[in-house]
């Protein structure tokens, strides 16, 4: 792929046919549009950005493009969709619409400033996604005016990649089996032609992220970190598949290169590096699968550090990799080495929160490794009114309650609650990545019917099915007993 200087970037003529635009380290689109020349570069490199969910930078090079082009109405709707994060439940309506109240007024003056019907189009989705209605009646809205404008335009990839993140985004960041394989396959065709397209690569991978398919997904995750080598999410994104396959050591490398890519960013703006966020999370679950265990202690460390000191740690990635270096490695004693309990409030209350939120999960940590330990009673947590009826929730404290009655010599019975909550979290779509439950249902189970000397085969199976290459999803006789 021949790569344009930036000078030649900004002396584009506005296209009046299709051009492939490569920005280096972003990738390369074929996105004519109606902005002048100088709005070229920013716009181009805003949408690169926007598909690999680089959202702030995005919304800056959009910025750039407006400045340039003040009345290019589609540098306006990239600062908008910049706004709108379709995996992560949740978007910035009221930037969005100050966004576009800038172009325009309404709705009707800013389609009348589109360069181009086919333009005015990805006004009209964009005015659905920041209409009226709930976030899940915005998003089938848009679904439906991009799917309407790939209709009109099916020979635009960008319209094709867009409605690919369209189908992904209308389950609100749900796995569905169904909208994910037809997101794949509206994705696909743009990846075929262009395999420097980021967002091509990036929606496959996200649509392919499971265990059952993560195979379909290599050959675009190993094609997107060379893609965007720029853009830290891209290089982070590649481990999605990485994990559903059990690929630790690539887990390992693409998100130190994530690190250092927002690290870099970071740094710009005097930011300090971030050691307990999403990437550092999956770098230390990567460690911990390896058993390079002093790199997964000294990133544990860092993030506990940042966690006291105030500096920006987020409660959920320390608490869940506190939790994963706990748990599996049985060293129970380390509850104490990174104690932070973080506020009562931070228990969520979305259903969707498998976790339970990060208070919940130092708690159930902590209880388990004094199980662990001594008898203790665990009946408070057990038996708490207030942790409310999810089912992530509901499974853990079902999972300690079975271990605190093998414990208390009541075997069976303790198995069988296991055996329950290994089903309950059988049901449960896969996590996107890392287990979402602090021990695997069938791992747990597994592991407490060879201790008792039962009939092991079936739950380590199991537990093999839903955690490929995960080192303690199989017999003690293959591991060593621990």
């Amino acid at each position: 792929m021949k790569y344009l200087p930036l000078a030649a970037l900004l002396l584009l003529a506005v296209p009046a046919s299709a051009q492939p635009v490569t920005v280096p380290g972003l990738g390369t689109i074929d996105f004519p549009n109606s902005g002048s020349d100088a709005a070229q570069e920013p716009f181009i490199r805003g949408v690169l950005l926007l598909h690999s969910f680089e959202f702030g930078p995005a919304a800056r090079a959009f910025r750039q493009a407006q400045e340039a082009d003040p009345g290019f109405a589609m540098a306006y709707w990239g600062e908008a969709m910049a706004n709108n994060y379709p995996l992560w439940r949740t978007k910035r309506e009221d930037d969005a619409r100050a966004v576009l109240a800038r172009l325009a007024p309404s709705p009707e003056a800013r389609r009348d400033k589109a360069g181009t019907e086919r333009e005015a189009r990805y006004l009209d989705a964009v005015e659905a996604l920041f209409g009226d209605g709930d976030k899940r009646a915005q998003d089938l809205a848009y679904l439906d005016a991009m799917t309407t404008l790939h209709a009109a335009f099916p020979e635009d990839d960008e319209a094709r990649a867009f409605l690919s993140l369209a189908i992904l985004g209308s389950t609100n960041g749900e796995r569905d089996f169904a909208t994910y394989m037809r997101a794949a396959a509206t994705a696909q065709p743009v990846f075929d032609r262009n395999p420097d397209h980021p967002g091509a690569a990036h929606y496959l991978i996200h649509s392919f992220d499971d265990p059952v398919h993560a195979p379909l997904g290599l050959p675009a995750a190993d094609a997107y970190a060379e893609i965007a080598p720029e853009a830290a999410h891209a290089q982070h994104m590649t481990s999605h598949i990485f994990v559903a396959m059990g690929k630790w050591e690539r887990v390992v490398t693409a998100n130190i290169r994530a690190m250092d890519v927002q690290d870099a960013m970071r740094a710009d703006s005097g930011q300090p590096p971030n050691a307990c966020g999403h990437y550092s999370s999956w770098r230390h679950y990567g460690h911990l699968m390896l058993g390079q265990l002093p790199d997964a202690e000294s990133l544990m460390d860092a993030c506990h550090e940042q966690i006291l000191s105030g500096d920006s740690g987020d409660w959920f990635y320390f608490v869940t990799m506190r939790a994963r270096h706990v748990v599996d490695t049985e060293d129970w004693t380390l509850t104490s080495r990174w104690q932070a309990e973080p506020p009562r409030e931070q228990t969520l209350s979305n259903p969707s929160s498998v976790y339970g939120g990060p208070y919940f999960t130092y708690m159930v940590t902590d209880a388990l490794a004094e199980l662990m330990q001594q008898d203790h009673s665990i009946a408070e947590l057990l038996h708490g009114s207030d942790w409310g009826d999810y089912p992530g929730r509901r499974l853990q404290l079902k999972q300690l309650r079975g271990l605190w009655l093998i414990k208390e010599g009541q075997t069976d019975d303790g198995l069988a609650l296991l055996e329950e909550a290994a089903l309950e979290d059988a049901a449960l779509p896969f996590a996107f990545g890392p287990p979402a439950i602090v021990k695997p249902g069938y791992e747990l189970l597994a592991r407490q019917l060879e201790r008792a000397g039962r009939d092991a085969g079936e739950a380590w199976r199991q537990a093999g099915l839903h955690t490929p290459g995960r080192p303690l999803a199989q017999p003690m006789s293959t591991l060593g007993s621990n």
